[in-house]
């Protein structure tokens, strides 16, 4: 037993559920991909994405702000234009550094839906001022995920469907296949920039069709092969 003494109770490790097992999956590190569907892109005003000349982008979330799927959440505070986004999210395995696209495959311990929520009024004013995303992207309960399906015989995911639905009607409906960089491609970029370690989670981007949340939303998910995903928007603290 540890001598430690702290001033406080440390927070409890936060973890995911892993299908078809008593085990939890501890979450380390969560870090998201940027505009990474061309429509989307463009949605949000950019001219689109030319990957022959730029690579990704990411930020983070920390992960006291991961909320497991099927949660009542308050509307966050500070914000009036309150955004989903649906997204494929990578569970990482193993450690790797540096790790070339055709070895990627084997950091990749399996795989969940997810929602980025996003305070878009708050991310519009650090765009335009060349300020950080933080108060726009990681906030609580700004990470929704699923279970973690492992990877198993699924390997590399490099299409199906992903949807979105608020109330009943679909706002979202793309293909693993559109993202501009693949799993292969975001796993072997990101390793050039930290050690990845078993418990980094990577979302990895939303297609077009984000849009706005009240409270009293419920917002459903789905994507191919990997499961469904459900969130209710409740009344602000």
């Amino acid at each position: 037993m540890s001598d430690t003494s702290y001033l406080w109770q440390p927070p409890a490790v936060v973890s995911l559920p892993v299908a078809g097992s008593e085990a939890r999956y501890p979450v380390s590190r969560i870090f998201c991909v940027g505009r990474n569907y061309q429509a989307h892109a463009i949605e949000m005003g950019m001219k689109g994405v030319d990957k022959s000349t730029s690579r990704p982008f990411y930020f983070t979330k920390t992960p006291s702000a991961l909320v497991e799927s099927g949660a009542t959440i308050p509307y966050p505070p500070g914000t009036a234009d309150f955004h989903y986004e649906m997204e494929l999210v990578v569970a990482i395995g193993a450690a790797g550094f540096r790790v070339a696209e055709s070895e990627a495959q084997r950091l990749i311990f399996g795989y969940a839906a997810g929602l980025d929520l996003t305070r878009r009024d708050l991310q519009a004013v650090a765009r335009e001022s060349g300020r950080p995303w933080d108060l726009s992207k990681n906030f609580e309960n700004a990470a929704v995920c699923t279970s973690v399906v492992p990877a198993g015989e699924l390997g590399v995911l490099d299409s199906g469907a992903i949807t979105l639905a608020v109330n009943g009607t679909t706002r979202q409906s793309g293909d693993l296949s559109q993202l501009i960089w693949n799993i292969r491609e975001l796993i072997a970029d990101l390793s050039q920039f930290y050690h990845l370690q078993p418990g980094d989670l990577m979302y990895t981007g939303t297609p077009e069709g984000v849009g706005a949340l009240k409270p009293g939303d419920r917002i459903t998910g789905h994507i191919d092969r990997v499961g469904d995903i459900a969130l209710t928007i409740g009344e602000p603290d």
